[in-house]
């Protein structure tokens, strides 16, 4: 099944009505298509995925290189109406969080759980140097080396390997000019996921506790930053499982 377009910011898997929605925000680099192929193995979510600009069906518009654009743009079009989850891997955990953010300060409805994958809490200070002003092989070669998940032929190819620095450079951008502005923690459930063989170890997952008033879970899975590619079977039921007892939650409430 192709999948559709939702507005430009939307790309929605198999339509699923009536059941949990699930919208998914992708990772630095990544785009709506790993996470729409997750779609086929969760019959149980009506399951949508951000496309950032730049990469994918929107290959030909403009990056955004800026936390603050990203958000607006999102929630500018994000459907709240509807009782749904969220879920963001690495930069796309941070992105998450900042969306939910600005929907509570515009007053808009929140997801009824937060899912958060890969990445510490926001508070954190980076220690890592910046990389999103390097030329293009050296931007390539450095985001592959901290996280792999890079297909090595990018960089034997001209017109790939700039295609996929453009749209690394605005997504290490918008992550390394990032400031978190403290605020009331979130109203909201949160669950965190990451693999036992990432470098972001599992006290740096723990700390998104002081960013929630509601209870948080943590699941570390074997693997290493993109650890639901190598097991994506069991990571999938997770996340299913999260979103249908989140719902079931909520109908019981």
């Amino acid at each position: 099944m192709k999948p559709r377009l939702t507005g430009r910011w939307f790309v929605q898997g198999q339509a699923r009505p009536g059941r949990p929605k699930l919208f998914c925000f992708p990772h630095g680099g990544g785009s709506a298509a790993e996470f729409v192929r997750w779609s086929r193995q969760l019959p149980s979510v009506e399951l949508s995925a951000v496309q950032l600009p730049g990469r994918g069906s929107r290959l030909s518009e403009p990056v955004l290189s800026t936390m603050d654009e990203v958000v607006a743009a999102v929630v500018d079009v994000m459907p709240t109406m509807a009782p749904y989850s969220v879920f963001g891997h690495s930069l796309g955990a941070l992105v998450a969080y900042e969306v939910v953010r600005e929907l509570r300060r515009t007053g808009r409805r929140l997801p009824d759980r937060l899912i958060v994958s890969g990445f510490p809490a926001p508070s954190t200070r980076r220690t890592e140097p910046p990389v999103h002003g390097l030329p293009d092989d050296e931007l390539i070669a450095e985001v592959a080396a901290r996280h792999g998940g890079l297909p090595g032929e990018i960089l034997t190819d001209p017109e790939l390997k700039a295609m996929v620095a453009r749209y690394l450079r605005a997504d290490y951008q918008v992550l390394e000019t990032y400031e978190w502005r403290p605020e009331e923690p979130l109203p909201v459930p949160l669950t965190v996921f990451g693999g036992r063989d990432d470098s972001i170890v599992e006290a740096e997952l723990r700390a998104w506790q002081e960013h929630v008033t509601e209870a948080v879970t943590v699941r570390q899975f074997p693997g290493d930053h993109f650890y639901f590619r190598e097991n994506p079977a069991v990571v999938l039921r997770a996340l299913a499982a999260v979103v249908r007892t989140t719902a079931g939650a909520d109908r019981a409430a």
